[in-house]
Parts: C-alpha cells; structure tokens; sequence
C-alpha cells in the first residue's frame, strides 16, 4: 500500500513532500477589508511547520460580490497582495506547498457585508438574488482568472476553485434549479460549462508551474450523485486540474441517495485521473483513517478537524501510525495552543457541535 509519506508528483511545479492536505477551512480571522490578518497567518503558517504536504487558505472571495461572511480572506484586488505575498513566502519557508481557495458566494453571498446585491445563476426574490446575464457569468470568469494571476504574483504554487457546497460555481451544478436559457444552464453540459471555462482560462493565463485545483459536492445541493461523478470524470478529462478534491463529508459514508450502493468514496475513486490526484475529505481523524483513503484509491487525504484539533497533525500521523485526534471537545486553552486565533474559536464555538468546551 502506498505510504503517506510518499511524496506525489503534480503535472504542474513542485511535487508535494506527502499525502496529506490541509482543507480550505473557513476561519473568518481575515481583516474587515479581505486583508491578511496576523492570526490567520498563524493559523496558517503553523499548519505548514506542521507537515502538510499542501497547506491551503480558507475561501478567499474574487469578487467584492461574492464576499460570503465577515472575516473572510480576500483575493479581488491588489489591496490584498501584500498580506498574500506575506503568507505565501510564510508557508514556502515551512517546506508544504500552497494554495489559495479562490471563492464567490453566488446566492450565498451576505450584501450586508460586501455592499453588493446579490448574484445568482437564476432569480431568486426571497434572498434579493438577481440572475446572472450572460455577460455577467463571463465576467464571473474573467474574475477567477484574474485573482489566479493575482495569487500567482504573491507566489503562491497555486489555487483550487471552490465548486462545492453550493456556493456560485456549485450552483450552477444544481438540476433543480439552474434551468438558464443559455449555453451556461438547462443541460449537465451547459451546467458544468462555467467550470470548464474558468478551469481552462487560469490555466492558459497562469504560468507551466502553477498548480490549479478543484474541489466538489459529490451529491446533494441539487446535484445527484450520477451527475456528481460524471462532473467529476469531465473536469479530469479536461487535462487542466493537478488535484480534484472531493469533499466527502465523511469518507466512511454511503451515498444519501436510493439505489447506489458501496460506499461513496467508491463512486470517485475509479475514474480515470488523466494525470491529476484524487484527494478526499471528511472525518480523517487518525493515522489509521488517511491509510484506509489511500486503500481506497485515493492519492491525498485533505484534513480539516484534526488540522484544527493539532497544527501537525500530519507530522504526528507519519511519524505514528497509531496516532489518533484527541478527543472533543477541547478547551479555548488548548486551541489556542494550537495557533487558533480567538475569532476562529468564537466561529468554532458557534457553529461546530462538541468542538469547544
């Protein structure tokens, strides 16, 4: 079996030193403006000393539209590349590679604090949500595109676009809904058009080197899981992605939907990978879970609870196979520790159940 310590070669830049990822975790630290705050740097730079083969930001919003939450980190203007530039070269003097989660909110995104009305693939009144136009969704692209090149210029080894959980780019996935009358609605084709665009225009904007990343919603948010991983085999036939994160919600799980059996995990990890790693996430608590994705078929193993509940984690699961995630909850003390800045811990406390004491 493949070992996580193994490094792995991505068909763009650096190859990664192991298996592990730090997942895009939301930590509303950033400053009120999308800057780089000094805490989400901690959080950040210490998950890198902390032996993450790839450590990745929370969802940075391209577009002051898309700004879903205060504290969110920020990648829409060259006001925020000093703070980007700062953390870029934070995590390349830890050794992990990096990536920013390039973000937009679509009809999850909060006016109240971007200031902007609400963008949407379709009409939605009772949010004060407008449909997109055509122009609009080109303009959505071109917004992806050039906060790529932003976070290029900061020195980052790359990004991975947030298509999942139903924020803008996973909404126009959704079947329910999406029914637009042009070449980005109606279809899965046209659904999933908006992806392959921005997908092929970062690449061809940004350098050999740079590395680019999607992550996805296998099934729910009006996505069923057929259509989950034909999106999935599209967007790796595509040849643009080195990583397709598919965000599991637990890798142990079967799928919600009737008549589809084995586990979910199984759903993705058979699809041909055109060079590119397959990484999962949801629940990998221990030494023990990570081994069993990459038994599964998986080539990275994207964390998230455990990077909060111990900043190296990783370093702890490679150097210890019986390594486990300490038990929740856990004090503010002990977060703290753990270079969780007190406005993270606030947003853990509110919204994470049996996370904090």
């Amino acid at each position: 079996m493949t070992s996580l310590a193994a490094p792995f070669p991505l068909l763009h830049g650096s190859e990664l030193a192991n298996r592990f990822a730090l997942a895009p975790l939301t930590n509303v630290q950033s400053n009120p403006d999308g800057t780089l705050s000094d805490d989400e740097y901690a959080w950040l730079v210490a998950r890198g000393r902390g032996g993450f083969g790839l450590t990745t930001t929370c969802a940075a919003f391209v577009s002051p539209a898309g700004q879903a939450w205060a504290g969110q980190l920020g990648a829409s203007g060259d006001e925020h590349l000093p703070g980007l530039r700062r953390l870029a070269e934070g995590l390349r003097a830890t050794g992990t590679r990096s990536s920013v989660q390039l973000h937009h909110g679509g009809r999850r995104a909060d006016p109240a604090v971007s200031g902007v009305p609400t963008q949407c693939p379709w009409d939605e009144p009772e949010r004060g949500a407008v449909a997109l136009t055509t122009s609009g969704v080109e303009q959505v692209v071109e917004d992806f595109v050039a906060a790529a090149v932003r976070v290029e210029r900061a020195g980052f080894d790359g990004v991975e676009l947030h298509g999942a959980h139903g924020y803008l780019l996973g909404q126009f996935l959704d079947a329910r809904h999406n029914q637009r009358e042009d070449r980005y609605g109606g279809s899965l084709d046209n659904r999933v058009r908006v992806l392959l665009e921005a997908l092929a225009a970062i690449r061809s904007a940004t350098g050999p080197d740079f590395q680019l990343g999607l992550r996805l919603t296998p099934e729910g948010n009006g996505i069923s899981l057929p259509e989950g991983r034909e999106i999935a085999r599209q967007v790796l036939a595509s040849g643009h992605l080195d990583r397709l994160d598919m965000s599991l919600w637990d890798v142990f799980m079967q799928p919600r939907g009737e008549g589809h059996g084995g586990l979910l995990i199984e759903h993705f990890t058979d699809l041909p990978r055109h060079g590119a790693a397959l990484s999962v996430a949801g629940r990998v608590l221990s030494a023990e879970d990570a081994r069993w994705c990459l038994a599964k078929g998986a080539d990275l193993v994207t964390v998230g609870t455990g990077a909060i509940l111990h900043h190296d984690f990783a370093a702890r699961a490679l150097a210890d196979p019986t390594f486990e995630a300490r038990a929740r909850p856990v004090s503010r003390a002990t977060l703290a520790d753990e270079h969780v800045g007190t406005a993270f811990i606030d947003y853990l406390a509110a919204g994470w159940k049996d996370l904090v004491a």
